[in-house]
């Protein structure tokens, strides 16, 4: 495992091109794209204003910049670096800005959700549509680009509206059997929409591309409802995380709860591995070493596994929320399934410390991360089963059915404290965001290839 040098970034812009060859990262109203291999610049362009959000267009030729305050977006073009294209969305305002699947529209959302604005970079035209609702995630696009399902809200209802990407005609409209809507995503195999309501009342509603009701599902008509949402790469499994700290997954032939996952402050399950982080101590004295011997003892030591298995049963660190304050910090807040369908990471708010892996085979719980400070992130390697996350130190975390193992995240002497983290699409490689730089950690040496 290797770590490349530091790279400057603001904001976390950083994204890889969809096609896996480049590196973009914005700083400050600078925007710089990199060779994904070597990090030598390739292009440098100049915005504006400064860079609030950046997006590659699906075939990696284009590159989105949006600067919301002044309601204006630039495109840049790779293969042709003098091309200039700008949007001003003028008084009306910006507060979101995104690609359409073919890469040649963009999508601006003004202020107060007035309307969503479709700009064709072919042929110039500017096409409108009117009610978007201001909702966690109110836009989604099909999995193989053909489909755009809308949350909108017209008179103090909730619908869907279903548009064919290729001319931004309606294909379907239809009011949903929601108090209020919280986002609708797509199935992997975009044969099912589902839309889900606010915190407030749990209801998952499943419709099919026509606009045909599947299925309703209800847990519990009390308290705090749906938190999150994730469809298995399969289309098979739709995991559900709830506010009552449970996890329920429905299964894709008759849309019932197959199972349901609970995150208890005592682990017993003999099953299940729990690996707990401690912070080790160098067992030789520094103080007899010379100063090359204490980096090569600091540098092995570093990169060991700080993990260690904990014996049955384990009690985990639990933080109580705060009842008086908004937005408690409770429930099932981030949810993914595996590239290979297997496995399941979830993580439960009130136990910021731990990741939770399933096993979606067995219908069982495979193993629990508990780690000295919050997780900020995790994402898995797209090509096998292996997770990778950090928790805003030095380290990056990794892992696998096999084990896990924690690193040091250390360039030319400089520990980075990692915010986030993404993989690269061929899986042997991922990008560790700090607060203003980053790094690129190879996953294997040349040796090991």
């Amino acid at each position: 495992m290797n770590f490349s040098e530091l790279l400057k970034q603001s904001n976390q812009l950083c994204k890889l091109s969809p096609d896996g060859k480049y590196l973009a990262t914005c700083v400050q109203y600078r925007l710089v794209v990199r060779d994904v291999r070597t990090l030598q610049i390739l292009q440098l362009y100049t915005c504006l204003d400064q860079v609030v959000h950046m997006e590659w267009s699906s075939d990696s030729l284009f590159i989105l910049c949006a600067m919301y305050k002044r309601g204006l977006v630039q495109v840049w073009s790779l293969e042709q670096p003098d091309w200039r294209c700008k949007i001003d969305e003028g008084s009306i305002g910006l507060v979101s800005s995104r690609w359409s699947p073919d890469g040649r529209h963009i999508l601006n959302t003004t202020e107060f959700h007035l309307r969503i604005t479709v700009w064709s970079l072919c042929n110039k035209s500017v096409s409108y549509i009117k009610y978007p609702k201001a909702c966690q995630k109110g836009m989604d696009f099909s999995a193989d680009g053909h489909y755009m399902a809308l949350a909108e809200r017209r008179d103090c209802k909730d619908y869907i509206s279903i548009f064919v990407c290729d001319d931004w005609h309606l294909l379907r409209h239809f009011e949903t059997e929601t108090q209020d809507l919280a986002g609708v995503e797509w199935s992997p195999n975009g044969c099912v929409l589902a839309a889900w309501d606010a915190c407030i009342e749990y209801k998952m509603l499943l419709y099919s591309l026509d606009g045909r009701l599947l299925s309703t599902y209800c847990a519990y008509e009390w308290s705090l409802g749906i938190k999150s949402v994730a469809w298995s790469p399969s289309s098979q499994f739709l995991a559900i995380g709830s506010y009552d700290e449970k996890i329920r997954i429905l299964n894709h032939i008759t849309w019932k709860k197959l199972v349901e996952f609970e995150h208890p402050a005592t682990i017993a399950n003999s099953k299940a591995v729990v690996y707990k982080e401690v912070e080790k101590k160098p067992v030789v004295g520094i103080e007899d070493l010379s100063s090359h011997q204490i980096a090569m003892t600091s540098s092995l030591f570093n990169t060991q596994s700080k993990y260690e298995i904990a014996p049955l049963p384990v009690q985990v660190s639990v933080v109580k929320p705060d009842p008086d304050r908004a937005n408690p910090k409770i429930g099932i807040c981030a949810v993914a399934f595996s590239a290979d369908n297997r496995y399941l990471a979830t993580k439960n708010d009130s136990m910021a410390q731990c990741v939770w892996l399933w096993d979606m085979q067995r219908l069982s719980l495979q193993a629990v991360l508990e780690h000295t400070s919050a997780v900020r992130c995790f994402a898995w390697d797209p090509r096998r089963p292996r997770l990778a996350l950090c928790t805003g130190n030095a380290k990056l975390y990794l892992w696998s059915p096999a084990g896990c193992v924690s690193v040091k995240v250390e360039v030319e002497g400089v520990g980075l404290q990692v915010q986030s983290l993404f993989w690269h699409c061929d899986g042997e490689s991922l990008v560790l965001l700090g607060k203003d730089q980053l790094c690129v950690c190879y996953m294997a040496t040349d040796g090991e290839k």
